[in-house]
């Protein structure tokens, strides 16, 4: 394998890490949500924790990475208009995944507390979580934007 093909490989695999991992995490916390119960609730949480930390903070990292080696290797400019619109989305889905992750330990830990206490879930956990819900929205169609410019490439001055 080449090195740009090897590099191409790894963007794309850090990619669908991405896309894959946070749309897995919004199902299971918005399904484990539904059920109102708090031990089911802390459980889902804190594997949803450990999953953004191990695989979407990797990728994360990753993806700038990779995204600027193989915009050397080829020539592409960084002021590019696609790359450089998909570096202000993928600024935007930070802005956006930073909070989530903190609201997530939050919510985690709001629902381990009320499952020992046998209490229901607190006014404070409901708000978070509408919270950490919006937050999804804006980033996952961010995601999205890029998926889409990184594939079709569309040929635009963004300066």
């Amino acid at each position: 394998m080449e090195y740009v093909d090897l590099l191409r490989w790894l963007h794309v695999i850090g990619a669908t890490i991405l896309l894959g991992t946070g749309t897995g995490i919004a199902f299971f916390m918005t399904m484990a949500h539904r059920t109102r119960r708090p031990d089911l609730i802390a459980h889902v949480a804190g594997t949803v924790v450990i999953a953004d930390m191990l695989f979407t903070a990797t990728a994360a990292v990753i993806q700038p990475v990779t995204g600027w080696l193989l915009a050397h290797a080829v020539g592409w400019p960084l002021s590019e208009g696609w790359i450089a619109l998909s570096l202000i989305l993928y600024v935007v889905i930070g802005l956006f995944w930073l909070p989530v992750v903190r609201i997530q330990m939050t919510l985690r830990d709001l629902a381990m507390a009320a499952a020992r206490s046998g209490i229901p879930l607190p006014p404070r956990y409901h708000a978070l979580y509408r919270i950490w819900f919006t937050c999804g929205f804006p980033a996952f169609a961010a995601m999205l934007g890029i998926v889409w410019l990184m594939t079709a490439k569309p040929r635009f001055a963004l300066f």
